[in-house]
């Protein structure tokens, strides 16, 4: 199993230090010691910890989709000229970016400071590792 480090913990989850050592005091959170004898903790638990926590909002439109990737957020920058638009919206910690058309734009009302969803269907998801970790 992963073993992560207490800093590195803690910058997964956007917490302090401190709040990852009182879910390790409280019980919340298994730690255990490594080679060099700092604490870590495992790497399952950490995720499963953070899945608990999150916190998302609710999606306020009411339409069921197929799509399970669904962020809500707040439109952030929209970027348009008079055929295409770069919608920039943040969702919770993660700034998600679409390209549309303006006309979309102007159709669904996007204006800074909105609340929009966005759906993510993709085909291919590419996923990485720190390097070193193969």
């Amino acid at each position: 199993m992963s073993q992560i480090r207490i800093k590195d913990a803690a910058a997964f989850l956007s917490v302090s230090d401190d709040t990852v050592r009182r879910w390790i005091d409280n019980g919340t959170l298994p730690s255990s010691k490594d080679a060099s004898s700092r604490t870590v903790v495992d790497g399952l638990a950490l995720a499963r910890l953070a899945r608990t926590n999150a916190v998302l909002p609710e999606d306020p439109s009411g339409i069921g989709r197929s799509a399970r990737n669904r962020f809500v957020g707040l439109v952030t920058d929209i970027v348009m000229d008079t055929v295409m638009a770069q919608v920039e919206i943040q969702c919770g910690p993660h700034r998600v970016v679409s390209l549309m058309s303006s006309e979309a734009v102007r159709e669904l009302g996007l204006e800074l400071g909105s609340v929009a969803i966005a759906v993510v269907k993709a085909t291919t998801v590419i996923v990485e590792t720190p390097a070193g970790k193969a």
